[in-house]
Order: C-alpha cells, then structure tokens, then sequence
C-alpha cells in the first residue's frame, strides 16, 4: 500500500488558484437577481421554547447545592427530626433544639400538649396556616406544623443565641438597634393583621449575626384555645396591658395592637434597668402584679437616660391605650431614628403616608409633658 503524500504547500496554492471555480468566483455576483420571498402569517407563528437559564456543566453543581436545602413549597417530614436538646418549656409546651438528617439543617420544634376537640383542632391548623405565611427578617419563621397523638407540633427557625431574657442593654445606641429591629418585626405582624398577645423577653430572640426576632406570635393564642378557660392567661400577666388584665378600665374594650406595644414597651424598660420595671417582681403574685400594672402609675426611664428615650418608654406605657403610638410611629422616633440607617429610616417613612410623623425638631421638648399622640 503506498502512503499518500501530502503536496507542498506552494503546489496547493497553484493548483487551488488556477481551479475553474475560483476563476469564476468574481464573476458570480447579480446585482439585478432578486428572489422572492415567502409571506408569513403571524396567527400561525408558534413561539419557540427559550434555551436553559444556565450551562449544562453548571447543573451538577447547583443541584448537590440544593439537595442540601429543602425545595421550596416542599415540606419537612417530621419522622425526619431527631431532638437534641431541650431548650425552652413553660406552660402547655416545651421547645427542643431538633436536626433534620437528611440536610443538617438545625430547627426549633414546639410541642403543645392538650386534648383537641375536631373543632378547635381545624382552628388551629388554621391559624398556623396564616403564620406559615409570615416572612420578615425580625419574626421567626414557622416552617410546618403537624397534630400527632393529641400534640400539636410546630417546626420553627431556630435562633442559636436564644431569648433576651436577663440581658442588661445599658448602652443605648446598642438598645436602639435591638428595639428598631423588634419594632420592625412587629410593624410587619400588626401590618398583616397579627396581634402577637405574649410580648416578653422571653419570646424576644437573637442569633449569633446579632438579628433580633419575634417568636411565638399567635401561640398563645393556640394556648388559650387549647386549655383551660381559667388558667387561659398562659405563664404570667407581668407584661399585659393594664385594660387586659382589668377590662373596667377602658371600658370593655381591647385594642390587641395597643397591647403589644404596652408589653413591648415593658420589655425594653427591662432591658435599660437590667430588671423588671415595676416595685414587685415579675413573678410575684397575681394580686400584687395586678396592683402594680394597674392602679400605679406606669413605669418610667431614669433621669440618667436621655430624654429620647425617656420619651420613648412614655410613647409606649400610656395607660390610655389610644395614646400609645403605635409601631410604624415608634419606628419614626428619634430614640430609633438617630441611631438608624438612612435607607432604613426613609423606607418606614414613604410607607407611612405622611401621617402620625414624629417631628425631630421638636427633640428637645420631648419631656414633660408626656404625649397625647392618638392612634388612628
């Protein structure tokens, strides 16, 4: 067999150069030569599929990163949670620090013990159906919840630093951003129609990136449902609203909005003093709770803070609760506004319509007398 020789390249130039069809390549154009074309009917026309979003080698990639996360809309199986720890209890509840196997992913599991009738069992499920659908950045987020053997369950983020209770926050600049941050949680509740019910530093959490949230929104309320009538006031009343605990005083009347902002405000004083904010102590006696939330005068900051935040406890512990301002105002104060990101504070302010400002100009005539700011 005889091996094929290529030819020179100056032989292949010569022979390409001199073949009939490059000869005539110059020669070949029409300028007058015009074909034409088909019509094309646009009720006809079938849109094309778009091509895919990312490169085929990108695909290995993403997808061994989601399968370590749950999919979106996919929901946990609890057979899949294995407890750790227990990390919370109180009254109808305890709280377990829980591993989901197949991702790793770390969670809070609340498990409410009672006996649930059909009826108050589809109320429920209901009401954790709303609270599934909460998103904010400073409310813990409820994944899913499950009713077995007579105990509800719900699967909650969970937070690695736990609650706020005990802490001494002195250094105001540090309280303002911890409290402009829960305010924002309870802005968004009270937004979506939300009363939380059970504002204390207990169910006020923290992570170790230093986000505060909100837990246990509508819980008790679950709690009241679930058990007894007469011990339906879960845990203690320390922090409930003087109306609450004595309807008399605003004549029958409950404004659930106005009541997280009493119990919140309470929380905040506790952080600044490092201590409850009433003579007795938050565990004393229902009588001797009820005296002090409800017949004295409501508590005030120290002369030693600043009168902003003098101010601000004020906003919150009128004890007409039509002159407590509200979250979206509170958000606006100066004691939140001075210490706040720009962006932040401009984001609250286009929200609110231009209605109930606070006006900084007038900072330093905040005490006394305490404001009569109505909410609307």
């Amino acid at each position: 067999m005889r091996s094929i020789q290529t030819p020179p390249p100056s032989a292949a130039n010569a022979s390409s150069s001199s073949s009939p069809s490059n000869r005539s390549k110059g020669n070949r154009r029409r300028p007058d030569l015009t074909l034409p074309l088909p019509q094309r009917d646009p009720a006809l026309a079938v849109p094309l599929p778009l091509p895919p979003t990312s490169a085929p080698s990108s695909l290995s990639s993403s997808s061994s990163t989601s399968s370590a996360q749950p999919q979106p809309g996919k929901q946990l199986n609890f057979t899949e949670l294995e407890r750790i720890n227990r990390i919370g209890s109180g009254s109808g509840g305890t709280v377990y620090k829980v591993i989901h196997r197949p991702t790793g992913r770390l969670f809070a599991l609340k498990v409410i013990y009672g006996n649930h009738d059909d009826s108050v069992r589809l109320q429920i499920c209901r009401e954790i159906e709303i609270l599934r659908g909460v998103d904010n950045h400073n409310v813990v987020r409820c994944h899913e919840m499950e009713d077995r053997n007579g105990e509800i369950q719900v699967l909650l983020e969970y937070m690695d630093k736990g609650s706020l209770e005990g802490i001494h926050i002195s250094h105001e600049p540090s309280l303002s951003n911890i409290t402009r941050q829960i305010l924002a949680g309870l802005y968004y509740l009270h937004r979506r129609k939300i009363v939380h019910r059970d504002i204390k530093p207990s169910n006020l959490l923290i992570n170790s990136q230093g986000i505060a949230k909100i837990a246990d929104f509508g819980v008790s309320r679950i709690l009241d449902q679930t058990m007894d009538p007469c011990n339906s006031s879960v845990g203690t009343i320390a922090y409930m609203s003087p109306e609450r605990i004595n309807t008399d005083l605003n004549h029958g009347k409950y404004n659930g909005y106005a009541g997280d902002i009493w119990s919140f405000g309470v929380s905040i004083l506790e952080f600044y003093l490092g201590k409850f904010p009433f003579a007795v102590g938050r565990q004393g006696d229902w009588a001797s709770l009820m005296c002090a939330i409800c017949m004295s005068d409501p508590p005030e900051a120290p002369a030693t803070a600043s009168p902003e935040f003098r101010n601000f406890i004020a906003c919150c512990l009128q004890r007409d609760p039509d002159n407590r301002w509200t979250a979206q105002q509170l958000l606006q104060h100066p004691f939140i506004v001075q210490y706040s990101s720009p962006s932040f504070s401009s984001t609250i302010s286009s929200s609110s319509n231009n209605q109930n400002q606070v006006h900084h100009h007038q900072t330093h005539q905040l005490l006394p007398p305490r404001p009569h700011f109505s909410s609307s």
